[in-house]
């Protein structure tokens, strides 16, 4: 009988990045800028490497998907966060905003699980096994994990998050539609989405980051016992671009999730939030361009055949 008496929430309001209309503008242009730059790089990616036969290779094959996953994660977020710079009240409708958490979620589980699929195949390339051991088809196979996984999380998650009863207030103190500030709207319990929450995102981190840190551990206990100086700058370079790409993300990430809610507001979570949701994709295909020589050659090979 109680639950009756709650209003249904048909729309909610979000609060953005900002309540200055003065910034609305220059946070447009500067937000559609990294878009579209996010777009060419990450579809530039894709392309270079499907179009050159010299990255065709596994580890290039994830790197794809990777860029993928950044393509698709910001136009999850930043399309209707640059509507909502022009416009006077900053709507999205009920179903809109379940969609976008749905996709976020996938999307964000899928990077973390690519991550690690990416530092698993760099210390495979050090042995000289490698190609035997990292096929195509369990190359294949992993890549398909990885999306399956952040499938079943979304899944999960954003159908806990149906069953969430809204009637305290409408504005999510956020500029899309995320799982905790959803959280902080409701009128019902909480308690399972919260625990199906850490369990997708915060306590997933710590164990990403246990994973990773062996593996690297062996990547440079491997590397050391290359003889050849040439080839140990090979094997760094190699690797050293995709620590660039694991810190900035799960640096940020952490810092938005594991923070403690007495230290950190959530306008800190904000800022932390556009870093790896809008920031780090666009920096991916800039990390792996200009730190790695297969792609920069392969780049000005494509673009010499153009020039002909």
């Amino acid at each position: 009988m109680a639950e009756e008496n709650h209003s249904t929430v048909t729309e909610f309001i979000l609060a953005g990045l900002t309540d200055k209309p003065e910034h609305q503008l220059p946070l447009f242009l500067l937000f559609l800028g990294v878009y579209v730059f996010t777009v060419v790089g990450n579809v530039g990616m894709i392309t270079l490497i499907g179009l050159s036969s010299r990255l065709h290779t596994t580890m290039y094959y994830l790197l794809s998907s990777l860029s993928f996953i950044d393509l698709c994660q910001p136009t999850v977020i930043t399309p209707k966060m640059l509507v909502n710079f022009m416009m006077e009240k900053n709507t999205i409708s009920y179903p809109e905003c379940m969609t976008q958490l749905y996709f976020f979620i996938v999307f964000a589980i899928a990077k973390c699980h690519m991550l690690s699929v990416m530092a698993y195949d760099p210390y495979l390339q050090v042995p000289l096994l490698y190609n035997v051991i990292m096929s195509n088809q369990v190359c294949s196979w992993m890549v398909v994990g990885v999306y399956s996984m952040g499938l079943i999380r979304a899944t999960v998650n954003t159908t806990c998050m149906l069953r969430v009863l809204f009637c305290k207030d409408d504005i999510i103190n956020h500029y899309f539609c995320d799982l905790f500030p959803l959280l902080e709207l409701s009128c019902s319990s909480t308690f399972i989405n919260e625990v199906i929450g850490l369990s997708s995102i915060g306590l997933l981190l710590p164990a990403f980051l246990g994973f990773l840190s062996p593996s690297y551990i062996f990547i440079i206990a491997s590397i050391l016992h290359i003889c050849s100086t040439e080839g140990r700058y090979k094997a760094f370079s190699t690797c050293s671009s995709h620590v660039s790409a694991v810190a900035l993300f799960f640096g940020s990430l952490a810092f938005m999730y594991l923070q403690p809610s007495s230290v950190g507001s959530m306008d800190q979570g904000k800022v932390s939030s556009v870093f790896y949701t809008i920031i780090v994709p666009m920096l991916n295909p800039l990390i792996y361009c200009l730190r790695n020589k297969d792609v920069k050659v392969a780049l000005s090979k494509l673009l010499g055949n153009k020039s002909l």
